[in-house]
């Protein structure tokens, strides 16, 4: 057998000879699309750590969703999306009215919140259960599912381009979009909803508690290779595609867990970004011993 066919065996045949695998591509790519804009935004804004706290958020409305109607993807999207929403509110509102920061608010709700759906869970699910929901089953994904991922990405997709501009102005200048009659927290608290939609729709491939991996790791790779927003965004949904793609690949063939195994393709592609991107640690330091050689 020559390289080219084990290459093709290994690589482009399993999504060819199984439909198990072709849904769970499509999804990944799906949410991938999704990942660049919101990933990217959530770095701008420093709202990472939030961002992993809206992510556990989701956990006690997809649990209760679990304990009224079962594995009824639906229900516990809802209940993901209310959920995801209420914590978001909670902690804005006592970041507005007490002297916390919103990390801290945040931080002490999606404890809260991770526990609660954790307890939810354990009162009628077993332990096979609550895996499913911690660390996703992108592998166990059917047309139903497929369709509530699309769905459920089309609408981010489509709200953020309407809100785009008005967004990215109160990432940069808040006061210049105040001075124009704009409110930014109306647009904050849209950006939440959207990403808890997103954050939902990636529960179910990549569980709740490495659904935020897939906008993290590419959004924070692809700004070591350029400055620019609009460069920025699609090299991040492309970094996604790839890691999902890749990560499939390798659990396929060794018999890896699929969601762990795509986020750890996404961390390997954030350090080698790390390290060779133009803005990365090698490039920096040859321009800093240029200039000091100047």
């Amino acid at each position: 057998m020559s390289l080219l066919s084990t290459l093709f065996a290994a690589t482009i045949e399993p999504f060819i000879a199984f439909g198990f695998m072709r849904r769970a591509l499509v999804a990944t790519l799906a949410l991938s699309l999704a990942a660049g804009p919101l990933g990217t935004i959530l770095i701008l804004r420093r709202m990472s750590l939030m961002g992993d706290a809206l992510s556990h958020a989701v956990l006690p409305g997809v649990a209760l969703g679990f304990l009224l109607a079962g594995l009824s993807l639906p229900i516990m999207s809802l209940g993901g999306v209310l959920s995801g929403l209420a914590v978001a509110l909670a902690a804005g509102l006592v970041t507005r009215f007490t002297r916390s920061n919103e990390d801290a608010s945040f931080a002490s709700f999606y404890l809260i919140a991770l526990a609660i759906g954790v307890t939810l869970v354990s009162l009628k699910g077993n332990n096979v259960d609550l895996l499913r929901l911690l660390f996703g089953s992108i592998l166990g994904i059917d047309n139903s599912a497929l369709v509530l991922i699309a769905a459920l990405v089309s609408v981010a997709l489509l709200v953020l381009a309407v809100i785009w501009r008005p967004l990215i102005l109160d990432c940069f200048d808040t006061q210049f979009l105040a001075a124009m009659g704009g409110r930014g927290g109306i647009w904050h608290g849209l950006y939440l909803t959207l990403l808890a939609l997103v954050l939902v729709a990636s529960f179910q491939t990549l569980g709740t508690l490495m659904a935020i991996g897939l906008l993290m790791l590419p959004a924070t790779a692809a700004r070591f290779w350029s400055q620019s927003l609009g460069v920025i965004v699609p090299i991040a949904s492309g970094m996604a595609m790839v890691s999902g793609f890749i990560g499939l690949v390798i659990s396929f063939n060794s018999g890896l867990p699929a969601g762990p195994s795509i986020i750890l393709v996404a961390g390997g592609v954030y350090l080698l970004s790390l390290i060779l991107g133009r803005y990365g640690v090698v490039r920096l330091r040859r321009r800093s011993h240029r200039h000091l050689r100047g």
